[in-house]
């Protein structure tokens, strides 16, 4: 059974970090590329960044780049997300996703790209 569960949203005041973790089973996690995207209420589920399967490559979205990062520890088939300067714009339902295997490019920055979801973990950020 596969599973992806999100730890680490919560409440924090603009400015201030939170780290999200990722932690995937049932899956032959180091041979897929691991994503995160978010959803705000009343808005579409958004790429935020993905990260390839060897941790050798990323790609972030313009309004994340330089204040998220993410890292990923294929020992303990976990994903990461560092988040930084948090800002208001930033609050909604974190949700980490798994591509199909050695997808990459394009194809791994989309919703339809992602084989596997998590539930979500929920960052509000405050102003």
């Amino acid at each position: 059974q596969v599973q992806l569960v999100e730890s680490g949203g919560g409440l924090v005041q603009a400015g201030g970090s939170l780290r999200l973790s990722c932690a995937a089973s049932g899956i032959a996690f180091s041979s897929r590329a691991m994503a995160w995207f978010r959803q705000a209420p009343g808005e579409e589920r958004e790429f935020v960044v993905v990260i390839k399967w060897s941790g050798s490559d990323t790609y972030y979205a313009d309004s994340v780049k330089g204040r998220f990062t993410i890292s990923r520890d294929n020992a303990k088939n976990t994903v990461y997300l560092q988040m930084n300067n948090l800002k208001p714009e930033d609050t909604a339902v974190y949700y980490c996703a798994a591509a199909a295997a050695f997808r990459w490019g394009q194809l791994a920055r989309g919703v339809d790209g992602m084989d596997y979801w998590g539930k979500g973990t929920l960052v509000t950020v405050s102003s």
